[in-house]
Order: C-alpha cells, then sequence, then structure tokens
C-alpha cells in the first residue's frame, strides 16, 4: 500500500469558523425566504428557532441539511397554531427534532435526511426501514401527533403495519418488525408493544429548495409512494 494513503480515521475533525458563519448564514437566508415581513410574529419565532440551531452547531451537534428542513417544518407547525421548539428532549435518552405545542395536544416530528453510514453500503434498504419503524415505535408514545419528515427527494419506507390502525395489527406482522429492528437497535431494544401501539399521523414532505412543505396522512403516502417501493421489495 501507498504509505502517503493514510485513513482519515487517524485525524481529528477540526472545525473551522468559517463554517459556523456559513451554517448562519445558510439559515438565515433560508429563513428570508420562508417569511419575507420581518414584522410578523412568525418570523420572530423562527428566528429564535434558527438561533438555538446555530449556536448547537457551534456545538457541532447538528447539521445544514436536517436543521434546513427543520425550519421548514416548524414554520408549517408555526402557521397551524403550535408553540414550536427543535431539538426537544422528551426523556432523559431521547431527543426530538420538533416538539409543538397546541392547547392540551402535542405534536412530535422527526426529521430523516435518508443518510446511510458506509458500513451499510449493502443493506441500505433494510438498514433505512429498521430506523424509520425505530424512530415510529420510540417517538409517537410522546405525542398525540406524531409525523416524520422526508426530504422530496427520497421515499420513507414506512412498514405497512404502521399505516393502518394499531387495533388491525397483526402478531405476525408486529414480530417481523421486532426482528428487522432489533438487527441493528439493541441499546436499548425496540419492544413488542412499542410496535404494536406506535402510531404515525402524517408524513412531511419537504422540499427545500422551495422552501415548501405538503403534509400526507399514512394512506396516501402509502398508496402514491410506498405501492411502488413494496413492489420492488418483493
Amino acid at each position: 500500500m501507498n504509505s502517503l494513503y493514510v485513513s482519515l480515521a487517524h485525524f481529528p475533525v477540526v472545525r473551522k469558523p468559517l463554517d459556523d458563519e456559513k451554517f448562519g448564514i445558510d439559515l438565515g437566508n433560508l429563513l428570508s425566504k420562508l417569511v419575507a415581513d420581518r414584522s410578523t410574529p412568525a418570523f420572530d419565532k423562527l428566528d429564535a428557532i434558527r438561533a438555538k440551531l446555530v449556536e448547537m452547531h457551534r456545538q457541532n451537534l447538528v447539521k445544514i441539511n436536517h436543521s434546513a428542513m427543520e425550519v421548514i417544518c416548524a414554520k408549517d407547525l408555526i402557521l397551524k397554531g403550535y408553540d414550536v421548539d427543535v431539538e426537544h428532549p422528551l426523556d432523559a435518552s431521547l431527543v426530538c427534532d420538533l416538539f409543538g405545542v397546541k392547547g392540551d395536544g402535542r405534536a412530535v416530528v422527526e426529521i430523516d435526511t435518508g443518510f446511510v453510514p458506509p458500513e451499510h453500503a449493502l443493506d441500505p434498504t433494510s438498514y433505512y426501514s429498521a430506523r424509520v419503524a425505530s424512530k415510529i415505535a420510540r417517538y409517537s408514545r410522546f405525542a398525540d401527533k406524531f409525523s416524520l419528515g422526508s426530504p422530496l427527494y427520497q421515499v420513507l419506507p414506512v412498514p405497512n403495519l404502521f399505516l393502518r390502525p394499531p387495533r388491525t395489527r397483526e402478531m405476525k406482522e408486529i414480530e417481523d418488525v421486532k426482528i428487522l429492528c432489533d438487527h441493528y437497535y439493541r441499546n436499548p431494544p425496540i419492544t413488542p408493544e412499542e410496535i404494536a401501539t406506535a402510531r404515525i399521523h402524517s408524513v412531511f414532505l419537504v422540499d427545500v429548495d422551495s422552501g415548501r412543505v405538503r403534509e400526507l396522512d399514512p394512506e396516501a403516502y402509502g398508496e402514491s409512494v410506498l405501492t411502488s417501493w413494496n413492489a420492488m421489495r418483493r
């Protein structure tokens, strides 16, 4: 092996101040596109979210592609009357991307950019399916309305049983999802009870380029998107 070929893992990642500056500029430009009138309450609320994400980026806790989608979905929730927080702790070990409160109702939105780490380059679909299933199982119990956010260019592989009410799920379906999740997520493991009772109420399709979002119910998402995806997986 050429001695000049050295694994990057041996070198620490050095953050540059310009990285933080670019992150702030990008979110600022996005915010101006989303809310042109800076005198509106929506702008002030989104600007507070932007400031929180900028500070978290300085701590190397968030990335721009994920944060941009959070801001777009936050605007949608704010316009629907929710008080919105980002990167919100739900318990001692679980933090959700967006947490909204409207009256007595709680909304949780988890954003997924579709990233698959290199170690799963040969099983990306199974890995991603397990991640989506685990998010629904873990997070939905904290919300009266639970949603997943996805960029427009990708498919969220939502397991079929989550597209239906819990009372219609069969034990074989629950066991299959449990096996899938256990293959990738064991700390802590997803329980059969979590899978049996979990709900997804909508999917946010996010077009970052335009700053627009479209909310679909699970049935509509399954019929319009997942039918073709499932056919390829058979």
